[in-house]
């Protein structure tokens, strides 16, 4: 189990949706199964010839470490950004349907927010403190509405104390049906939960971070570079509050083919601001939204994020 798929059992929903059935496939016919060996002898052909690196211009090291986000991220938020491929291989690759101009302008931008990644200050943070994220978002509740609601979270940052979930819910959102608007948790100790110590181990620099995330998410996602784009989406709240390591991850993300700008971009609280998202040939997905003029991190355009600090107890913002 890897870093990025265990942090999913870390959070506790109360009401989960039920997972559909597992859908049937039929027998390939001769003609599907000739179409499908000649894409994988293509992508073996692809896959065989040096693919271009985007090389960002010098800016200060960045050394921010291992995967934050994963960690005291609520799961909504990674449930909105990471999707677990059923099927893997190259069948399930979808090739980016990128221009070379469209991805030198995504370099650009993200090379202008690692620089203004890199320039906040580090925080020192101890054993005994917790990782505060809030966040707003939506989701539908078990076919009878749609949820909106905004959580804070309290994760320990050596993951061997008891967290704290607490979820305020707009009237009129079917999972409370009357009941409090109100919803506190406790989150659980969880062994394979990534810690905020993890994260803060993983590699800083660009080219070397890229390929640990690749590594760890091998069969994530429904391509390779997507279930990337999606695990570095998913650790960029929490690695706000470590400079190094969030411009690196952004400088990581301009390495991956298929990343492209998104003017326009509004996140999931109604804040415009410009975006990046991954575009293959099924489309776009989830688009990371940054303020137009300070890029700072917004959020996406499925949960936006709030707040990220660092708290001394549960149940108190931070300092």
């Amino acid at each position: 189990m890897n870093v990025f798929s265990r942090r999913l059992s870390s959070a506790r929903h109360e009401e989960p949706t039920p997972l559909p059935p597992a859908p049937r496939y039929p027998d390939l016919s001769s003609g599907r199964h000739g179409v499908l060996k000649e894409r994988f002898m293509e992508k073996i052909t692809q896959e065989s010839a040096p693919a271009p690196v985007f090389v960002p211009a010098p800016v200060a090291r960045p050394s921010w470490k291992r995967r934050t986000a994963l960690v005291a991220l609520p799961a909504l938020l990674v449930a909105g950004a990471v999707t677990v491929a059923g099927v893997g291989g190259v069948f399930g690759e979808s090739a980016p349907t990128v221009s070379a101009a469209e991805h030198r302008e995504a370099v650009r931008l993200l090379d202008r927010i690692a620089l203004v990644a890199a320039e906040r200050p580090a925080l020192t943070v101890r054993d005994d403190q917790y990782v505060y994220t809030k966040v707003k978002g939506s989701r539908e509740f078990l076919g009878k509405g749609t949820d909106v609601f905004e959580r804070e979270d309290w994760q320990a940052v050596d993951g061997r104390r008891h967290g704290l979930a607490r979820e305020v819910f707009e009237p009129g959102s079917p999972s409370i049906d009357g009941g409090p608007a109100t919803r506190r948790t406790v989150l659980n100790r969880d062994p394979n939960a990534t810690t905020y110590r993890e994260l803060a181990a993983l590699p800083t620099d660009p080219a070397a971070l890229l390929e640990k995330i690749k590594a760890d998410t091998n069969g994530q996602g429904p391509s390779r570079y997507e279930g990337v784009f999606e695990a570095i989406g998913a650790m960029l709240p929490q690695s706000t509050l470590i400079p190094d390591l969030n411009a690196a991850l952004y400088r990581a993300t301009a390495r991956i083919p298929g990343v492209v700008v998104k003017d326009d971009a509004v996140d999931a609280a109604g804040r415009e601001g410009v975006g990046l998202t991954f575009r293959t040939a099924r489309g776009d997905s989830v688009t990371w939204v940054f303020d137009r003029t300070a890029l700072t991190y917004l959020g996406t355009d499925k949960v936006a994020a709030l707040g990220v600090g660092i708290a001394d107890s549960t149940d108190q913002p931070p300092a």
